[in-house]
């Protein structure tokens, strides 16, 4: 079976490290969008979550299970809402769980591991794939700046190696997925002739 993965964020990472340990997989494209694969902690944003996920972690755990543990549903489910409803986002499912204690204290936890294990630029898996790969950075994003972009394109002249002219931001998710999917069903459209 002929793969296409698609990887956002630390999604890209993950993409490389399939690539790396999986070889045995048919992997014919891989779009890496936004890719937070190299320096994530030196990065502008990685700066001011790397201290709150890896030293003031567990203040967060304590912190959250003293808050939300004896607060009742009702009021954990406004709270959500009123944030979600300040951040305009519409969910379609219930996100209370999010408020949990265990829940923030994992997510934090992830957070952590994120910013010691991406350190470091895997070079040779990008060398060994580069014909396979898209990468698409942002010009504004907080997690993988621009230098990276720079850095990279520098490194690798001859990959597909793009940035959004389009001021999407690093969380589309929210926002702009719409876009985004349109961009990346182009390029599948197109990768999908020569393959």
């Amino acid at each position: 079976m002929k793969l296409i993965l698609i990887g956002h964020s630390i999604g890209c990472y993950i993409a490389l490290q399939i690539l790396k340990r999986a070889p045995d997989l048919q992997v014919v494209h891989a779009f890496l969008l936004f890719p937070t694969i190299e320096r994530l902690s030196e990065s502008p944003k990685g700066r001011i979550a790397t201290p709150l996920f890896c030293w003031f972690r567990y203040v967060l755990y304590a912190t959250s299970y003293l808050v939300f543990k004896p607060c009742p549903e009702i009021i954990k489910s406004f709270l959500v809402r009123i944030i979600l409803q300040r951040m305009n986002i519409k969910s379609e499912f219930s996100l209370v769980d999010l408020v949990q204690p265990f829940c923030l204290a994992n997510a934090a936890y992830l957070g952590g591991q994120e910013m010691m294990q991406v350190v470091k630029r895997d070079d040779e898996v990008i060398k060994e794939h580069l014909p396979k790969l898209t990468f698409y950075y942002g010009k504004t994003d907080g997690w993988c700046p621009v230098k990276y972009y720079e850095d990279i394109k520098k490194d690798f002249p001859e990959g597909d190696i793009r940035l959004c002219e389009k001021g999407i931001p690093h969380a589309f998710v929210l926002h702009f997925s719409q876009e985004v999917a349109c961009v990346v069903a182009d390029w599948l459209n197109n990768n999908l002739s020569k393959i």
